[in-house]
């Protein structure tokens, strides 16, 4: 037959009681600091794994529209899936040194608000750049996506931001990490 004997107080021999609200205000606040500990243990972490060897490039370039077409779907007007197609020239201070063009297709129509997919690539001497974004209508600026490339910008990622979209003053800043 096995005897248990009574202990004093808690598990550990403390006594119980007023520690109870304590151990729980503890366990409480413990869970805050735990969780950015964790946070800035994974930060440090995600960086560390960052690829070596990756160049960083800024491409700042004016856009100049050359062509430019809406297909209409549907009923008259902007519909679901009316698309704007357009291409142009790429020009860094003032002379041409690339190409690009894309697409932007209504997805959603709504008491007036239009949200597009666009797709644009560019062409530049040492390869193409891929970019994709939503894009609500009547804003002159979009940020984009860079989400691949060709040649040089093989594995590119990044982002492009477009300003005075469809303007004469129409440029781009592409960073990118390839």
């Amino acid at each position: 037959m096995v005897t248990s004997i009574p202990r004093r107080g808690g598990v550990h021999g403390k006594r119980q009681g007023k520690s109870r609200p304590r151990a729980a205000l503890t366990k409480l606040l413990a869970l805050p600091l735990v969780t950015a500990v964790i946070g800035v243990c994974t930060i440090v972490r995600a960086d560390a794994e960052t690829p070596e060897g990756n160049q960083a490039e800024v491409l700042e370039l004016k856009v100049q529209n050359e062509q430019h077409a809406t297909t209409d779907l549907g009923p008259t007007g902007p519909s679901l899936g009316d698309m704007e197609v357009y291409s142009g020239a790429m020009m860094k201070d003032g002379r041409r040194v690339g190409r690009g063009g894309g697409a932007c297709q209504i997805l959603y129509v709504k008491d007036g608000e239009l949200t597009s997919q666009c797709l644009i690539t560019i062409d530049l001497e040492h390869g193409s750049l891929a970019m994709q974004s939503l894009w609500a209508s009547g804003t002159t600026s979009l940020t984009m996506a860079i989400t691949g490339g060709t040649g040089i910008y093989k594995n590119a990622r990044g982002t492009a931001r477009y300003w005075d979209i469809a303007t004469p003053n129409e440029r781009l800043r592409a960073d990118i990490l390839h």
